[in-house]
């Protein structure tokens, strides 16, 4: 059993359902242990097929799925959860997100973890965590009863939104930072610094990115239906990067955020 969260995972956002099953599949196949889903990515059948379709035996595969920020009431919580564990089809799931907090705070953070606990009681969840949280937002979660279970924070991350003080309240309170739209929107591919660092040490600029972010502890989920690309994306955790590389990706930082909903918290 995958007992904390894999360092580099597959990111299932914006992937349709047909392309999801083939996705995860192929990951897996190639060495990922670590697939991310959410209940409004309406793909979790899909990634529950394409985790069962792997032939990689299921205790060593570490699953995420989200609830969604209007199903944070104690019993929604478990609602949610009840409907994701049927619809992948996969067991006990490794680990459920709150997706986002719940706007200017309507539900108590200490409800839903409330509901979480139930749902671990119930065998529906192993862990649970949250997602685009605020370090005070985060704080408070932790305060809570049972917020002591919080294993991750997951949040936009990319060179040209480095995140640091999150980043680094996430780390010291104790609680692993996830990045997702670690590219930037695809930003990255193009980007002169990034290809230049990549040619030095003749990988990709996404690969760069990846390495990066693994320099700073922080768990990346990376999105990608072809198995070559799956593949160039999973070899990345073999670079190392010097001073010099890493100076120069910390220059590019300039707080571009992309997901930015009208429900996000004040960042």
């Amino acid at each position: 059993m995958v007992e904390t969260i894999p360092s580099f995972g597959l990111g299932t956002f914006r992937v349709d359902a047909e392309k999801t099953v083939n996705s995860v599949k192929s990951a897996l196949q190639l060495g990922y242990r670590h697939i991310d889903t959410a209940k409004f990515y309406n793909n979790e059948e899909s990634v529950g097929k394409g985790v069962r379709d792997s032939g990689i035996p299921r205790e060593d595969i570490w699953v995420t799925t989200k609830v969604w920020h209007d199903q944070l009431r104690r019993e929604d919580v478990v609602k949610s959860l009840v409907e994701s564990h049927r619809k992948l089809n996969i067991g006990t799931i490794d680990l459920a997100l709150v997706h986002w907090p719940s706007p200017d705070s309507v539900v108590p953070i200490a409800e839903t973890i409330a509901g979480f606990q139930d749902a671990q009681k119930q065998g529906l969840i192993r862990h649970f965590g949250v997602s685009n949280f605020t370090a005070p937002l985060l704080e408070e979660a932790l305060k809570a009863p049972g917020g002591e279970g919080i294993v991750t924070n997951q949040f936009e991350i990319s060179p040209f939104l480095a995140n640091r003080k999150l980043v680094e309240a996430t780390q010291k309170l104790g609680v692993k930072a996830t990045a997702y739209m670690p590219l930037g929107e695809s930003r990255a591919h193009k980007d002169p610094t990034l290809n230049e660092i990549a040619k030095k040490h003749g990988v990709t600029a996404a690969q760069v990115t990846f390495a990066w972010l693994l320099s700073r502890d922080i768990v990346v989920l990376s999105a990608s239906t072809n198995p070559e690309h799956q593949q160039v994306n999973w070899d990345s955790q073999k670079l190392k990067l010097d001073a010099d590389d890493i100076e120069k990706i910390d220059a590019l930082d300039e707080g571009e955020r992309h997901a930015k909903p009208p429900f996000a918290p004040k960042w």
